[in-house]
């Protein structure tokens, strides 16, 4: 059974082009957090792999906010869409195969990671844990 899009092709194109990739409220969210908890960063580090969402240079350590649909996140907003599955199943592979790559490649290159995803943000005490513990140690 083939499930049609209902949206014209142009209406789908301008929907898709206001999806931001920059200052997104997840990562506003987790900057708030951050600031609050008395860490100050570096945004959108141009010169390393992936061009993490925060960068902590002096102590080599990077945040990355995900979407959890945009990422491929195992939960509920990570279910991909049961129209169109042809194109998003490859396209949301290649974006978790990407987000692998780039973690391996700031491995290799000395730097320590955290990914938030866009759920966690749900319990703020635990991602504040989460957060300052991993910019502590």
């Amino acid at each position: 059974m083939v499930i049609l899009d209902t949206i014209t092709i142009e209406k789908r194109s301008e929907m898709m082009s206001k999806v931001r990739s920059k200052n997104t409220s997840p990562e506003l969210a987790v900057r708030k957090l951050v600031f609050a908890l008395g860490y100050r960063y570096r945004l959108h580090g141009k010169n390393l792999p992936g061009k993490p969402d925060l960068v902590f240079p002096g102590k080599k350590k990077v945040i990355f906010v995900h979407g959890c649909f945009w990422h491929g996140h195992d939960c509920k907003r990570g279910s991909v869409p049961a129209t169109n599955k042809e194109f998003w199943l490859p396209k949301l592979q290649k974006n978790k195969l990407r987000d692998s790559e780039i973690l391996s490649r700031l491995d290799n290159m000395g730097w320590k990671t955290l990914v938030i995803w866009q759920c966690q943000l749900k319990d703020k005490d635990a991602l504040k844990n989460a957060i300052d513990n991993f910019l502590k140690n």
